[in-house]
């Protein structure tokens, strides 16, 4: 049972990037796939999560507007679409599958990617 995030890179202020987080070892269909991210110094935070039904919930308000996530079952993929990037949203990104529902505990975590954003 694996993720795998990736897509993470050095883009400058107002572009943008695409993250997957790819499953292996188990079929996504029934997860709910939470992205989160952790700055230097500081703690990890909650961006947004999509259930298995395709609904999604925010985490953290300052994205809104600007992330979006969505799945692909066939693919067993879930991107999080990063516009409008900003220098703060830098950070290493990490995904992470919960049963069915976006909650706060989440089962399995993916190695992160990291996020560089220049000014």
């Amino acid at each position: 049972v694996q993720l795998q995030a990736s897509g993470g890179g050095l883009v400058q202020a107002g572009g943008r990037l695409r993250l997957s987080c790819a499953a292996s070892g188990f079929t996504l269909d029934y997860y709910a796939i939470g992205w989160f991210r952790q700055a230097p110094g500081k703690e990890r935070e909650g961006i947004l999560c999509i259930n298995s039904g395709g609904g999604s919930t925010y985490y953290l308000g300052s994205v809104k507007g600007r992330f979006t996530i969505s799945r692909d079952n066939a693919k067993n993929t879930v991107y999080l679409q990063m516009n409008s990037l900003k220098p703060e949203d830098t950070a290493v990104y990490y995904c992470a599958a919960t049963q069915q529902l976006c909650r706060n505990e989440y089962d399995y975590w993916g190695q992160g990617t990291l996020v560089t954003v220049s000014s």
